[in-house]
């Protein structure tokens, strides 16, 4: 279906396969006698019909009660495509043949930033034995100093590109400017989108426009619509492969990095049909915090959890306080495994 941009447009209906001859001319016929302008996308039976104009053009009418309706949107809320509303059932986003979506808890994990090839291999070897799905570890890292270390660039590409042939984990990995969207999304099986770029609404839309799978981390200080009118931005491109990431937000309590925002866990899914995850990791920005918040968020319903792990987290040149070491993880993996049993 052909993405929306009218401001006035207020309504979708998809006709059903299975509608009978007429069906969808007496709903052109009824809409455009009430003063509203119809345009059809698709042909008979599996058509798609956009109304629009003036409020009150559009009558509000339990359209899915007429004969051939198969469903009907509402585009009175500003997320339109990534609500349940028009997609009622939950999506499974599919990273490097992993699923990450309901039905499962999908294990991220390995280190906040690419460093060097022994570290990266020793994080991915250690996250793999443990049960982790998908690695994660950055190449470009935007850092609140510009002296702090900024990332490998290319260079980390190539070695996380290099450890997932070894391991056979697909990894993600971040993109902080739109001029580096094909760049990652030519290695990477996740594109990661982060707290600090989710209103960059070019980078948005540019990410929105590539086939990979993206991850968009909530804002620090973004609302649950705001972040999902972020994920609007890249789905409405073409991209319907997105998964959403809970990071914690910024409050008055100054003895955690954020302050996890659990409830937005269910909130999100109950709003969207994206599959939502949680970093417990810089949500909290202490190691000690990790395994209780990656328990709660697997108790509150998550679809996974994206972990920092590190083989030395002592010298770790990012988020060294906040890293799990191989023993520690593989300690959480083990109550991970136990909980998700009887959840």
């Amino acid at each position: 279906m052909a993405a929306v941009s009218n401001g006035d447009a207020s309504l979708i209906i998809v006709m059903s396969p299975t509608a009978a001859p007429g069906d969808l001319e007496r709903l052109v016929e009824r809409l455009r006698t009430s003063g509203a302008g119809v345009e059809v996308a698709g042909r008979a039976p599996r058509a798609v019909l956009v109304a629009s104009g003036e409020p009150g053009a559009v009558p509000s009418l339990p359209w899915e009660a007429f004969p051939g309706v198969e469903r009907a949107l509402s585009l009175t809320t500003p997320f339109r495509f990534v609500s349940r509303d028009y997609h009622p059932e939950r999506t499974i986003v599919r990273v490097g043949g992993v699923p990450l979506g309901p039905g499962g808890f999908t294990v991220i994990a390995g280190p906040c930033a690419v460093e060097s090839r022994e570290q990266l291999g020793a994080a991915a070897g250690a996250v793999k034995a443990a049960g982790a799905a998908i690695l994660r570890g950055d190449a470009f890292k935007p850092r609140t100093s510009p002296y702090s270390f900024q990332g490998l660039g290319r260079a980390g590409l190539d070695l996380l590109a290099e450890v997932r042939e070894r391991f056979g984990l697909p990894f993600v990995a971040e993109v902080v400017d739109p001029r580096d969207v094909e760049l990652v999304a030519g290695y990477a099986d996740l594109v990661r989108i982060g707290s600090r770029n989710m209103s960059n609404f070019t980078l948005l839309a540019e990410a929105g426009r590539q086939p990979r799978p993206v991850m968009l981390k909530r804002g620090f200080t973004a609302t649950i619509e705001e972040w999902l009118d972020a994920a609007e931005y890249i789905y409405k491109e073409g991209n319907e492969q997105i998964v959403l990431c809970e990071r914690g937000i910024r409050t008055f309590e100054p003895r955690t990095r954020n302050t996890l925002d659990i409830s937005a866990v269910p909130l999100a899914q109950s709003l969207s049909h994206l599959p939502v995850v949680v970093d417990p990791s810089h949500a909290s920005g202490h190691r000690s915090l990790v395994a209780p918040l990656t328990l709660a968020a697997l108790a509150v319903g998550a679809d996974g959890v994206m972990i920092d792990v590190h083989p030395e987290p002592e010298s770790a040149l990012v988020d060294g306080p906040q890293a799990l070491t191989p023993v520690e993880f593989a300690a959480l993996m083990e109550r991970v495994r136990a909980l998700a049993a009887v959840r």
